[in-house]
């Protein structure tokens, strides 16, 4: 059979970056992140995260290939933030409400009335 090994979906490769930075020639203020071993929930979670911030532009994902296992976002900003600047606030924010989303399944009698509830709420409109 010719499909690839399954583990190779998710294991990194000795020596082979989770992400890497390639600036856009061509247009201010944007550029291409590529992350590796990973699919679309994580490209479209990323992108999402980017669409909140005021200062993008523009954010996609694309998956170049079923059998290449890496996930490419673009970014464009305005001139007041950088690509760079705008994806690490987005991986930043979404790490804090995943940390919430974690504490509210962890301890649900602690998490009633907080604000995790009113952040999905505002968040989904």
């Amino acid at each position: 059979m010719n499909a690839p090994q399954r583990y190779e979906r998710f294991v990194l490769p000795e020596g082979t970056k989770k992400a890497s930075y390639e600036r856009d020639t061509k247009i201010i203020n944007a550029a291409s992140f590529t992350i590796e071993r990973e699919d679309h929930t994580v490209g479209n979670v990323l992108r999402m995260q980017l669409h909140r911030d005021a200062n993008v532009l523009f954010a996609g994902y694309k998956l170049p290939h079923p059998l290449q296992y890496k996930v490419i976002v673009r970014v464009h900003t305005t001139s007041q933030s950088s690509p760079m600047q705008a994806y690490n606030q987005a991986i930043n924010d979404l790490d804090k409400e995943l940390s919430c989303l974690k504490n509210a399944i962890e301890y649900p009698e602690a998490s009633v009335g907080s604000t995790l509830v009113l952040s999905w709420e505002t968040r989904l409109w």
